[in-house]
């Protein structure tokens, strides 16, 4: 690591956070690329790509559920973790934190909704 680097490196394949585990934190993509993937009924579907200045695990900020989906570093990927003390921190520090979060979720949800739009009616 670098002097003044933050984040871990995670090697290609390593899980990050695992669907059903408890979370306590969000992570930032400092470098490289994560894969969001979902089992359902027994099925894992990939879910998205994230890279650079991408953003997971935010939920885990906001409320006390599990984790939603499987996060898998693509090749070797910087993590930063944030905890939630931390993001308060930050958020108090420059409230377009928590807007930037905010826009990352509305976007998030606008395209989950299309999503279900098409496999609903086939669009």
């Amino acid at each position: 690591m670098k002097a003044g680097e933050l984040g871990r490196v995670y090697k290609d394949g390593v899980i990050i956070v695992r669907q059903g585990d408890v979370g306590e934190c969000m992570y930032v993509i400092q470098s490289g690329q994560v894969e969001v993937r979902k089992e359902t009924h027994g099925i894992e579907r990939k879910l998205a790509m994230l890279g650079e200045g991408g953003i997971f695990g935010e939920m885990a900020l906001l409320d006390k559920e599990v984790r939603s989906a499987t996060v898998r570093a693509l090749g070797e990927a910087r993590i930063l973790t944030v905890d939630k003390r931390t993001f308060i921190r930050w958020m108090s520090e420059d409230p377009t934190v928590a807007f930037r979060v905010v826009e990352m979720m509305s976007k998030r949800i606008r395209e989950l909704s299309e999503e279900l739009v098409k496999l609903k009616f086939g669009e």
